[in-house]
């Protein structure tokens, strides 16, 4: 979809972006990246319109949840990689190859 098509109305840009914003709750933090992203120029740059207060907290609130799955993520595989050998057998049942 084309946010800048004349064919999609605000009313629809709103809807999907707290479409986005609820998918990123099925743990698809890389879904609120996209969502921060895509409608930041709706939310923010763009002439004040009906429903863009709603965009600008769900780009708001995306950002910040794809940023706290990424601080998580990382801090997870820095301390897996640091803690491997010492939890012997658990971290060898926590992690696979593909060979």
């Amino acid at each position: 979809m084309d946010l800048q098509s004349r064919k999609v109305t605000n009313e629809m840009k709103v809807d999907l972006c707290s479409k986005y914003f609820m998918i990123g709750f099925a743990f698809l933090p890389f879904v609120w990246l996209v969502n921060a992203v895509w409608f930041f120029k709706e939310g923010f740059v763009k002439e004040e319109f009906e429903g863009q207060q709603k965009i600008k907290k769900y780009v708001i609130l995306s950002g910040i949840g794809s940023l706290i799955w990424t601080i998580g993520f990382i801090s997870w595989i820095v301390i897996f990689d640091q803690n491997r050998v010492a939890w012997g057998a658990t971290a060898d049942y926590m992690s696979f190859n593909i060979a």
